[in-house]
């Protein structure tokens, strides 16, 4: 599925938005303090840089008929997990009293080698907390909700490089050697989806220089932005 011409543009100006507010947090960082963050860490610390796709979505989801009291994306949207006591998502759906959908958004800029493994666990831990909750009955009567996961990674010299794997015991599954960072988030978010810890993800792949006039990149189809659209679509507008 293609994305219609209107969401099209406002995702090139979400990605836009993206690079823009890294740009500028990272510029003004400290200018009242007198301290810089080390780094990029700077733009990092700043948030909101996502804020421009949570805004796309939650416009897509009213325009197509779900109520606005039942979108939260900037304000309680804390729900219970079972290995701890709440978390706070990005966008959550609640109608009705029932938890409909909840999503995470995630970038990574630089720092591939460091960051890409916490994301994994975080990907991962966030999941299993929630269908552990659900499991317990924490959304009671809700069926079972959509869980959606959105990544920004550059697009980088880095981040295609190939990667090595270290082996020291055992042999690491095939599909890792010799991928690249992007070539493993393509891996890691497609593998989320099969296993069904998240019922849909997007990747989006921009450089801060194309990223700066709204270009971007969708490496694989089955996590491209017009799929999570649609997945989310169908299961909110029931």
């Amino acid at each position: 599925m293609s994305l219609d011409r209107r969401w099209d543009d406002r995702l090139h100006e979400a990605v836009r938005h993206f690079w823009h507010t890294r740009s500028t947090q990272a510029d003004s960082q400290g200018t009242k303090s007198g301290q810089k963050d080390a780094g990029a860490r700077g733009a990092v610390t700043g948030g909101k840089q996502l804020q421009g796709f949570a805004d796309l979505i939650c416009d897509y989801l009213e325009e197509s008929g779900l109520d606005i009291p039942s979108i939260y994306c900037d304000r309680l949207a804390e729900i219970p997990g079972w290995y701890r006591s709440e978390k706070r998502w990005d966008l959550l759906v609640v109608a009705d009293g029932q938890l409909v959908a909840a999503m995470e958004f995630k970038s990574q800029v630089g720092s591939f080698g460091n960051n890409f493994n916490n994301r994994t666990e975080e990907a991962l831990g966030s999941a299993t907390d929630l269908w552990a909750a659900y499991r317990e009955g924490a959304f009671a009567p809700s069926q079972r909700p959509w869980l959606g996961y959105f990544m920004m990674l550059e697009d980088a010299p880095e981040s295609n490089r190939p990667v090595g794997a270290t082996e020291s015991h055992f042999k690491v599954f095939p599909e890792f050697i010799g991928a690249s960072y992007m070539k493993r988030y393509e891996i890691l978010l497609t593998k989320l989806i099969r296993d069904r810890h998240y019922d849909s993800a997007c990747l989006l792949t921009s450089s801060r220089v194309e990223g700066l006039r709204g270009h971007y990149r969708e490496p694989s189809a089955e996590l491209s932005f017009s799929t999570l659209l649609s997945s989310l679509r169908s299961r909110v507008l029931v």
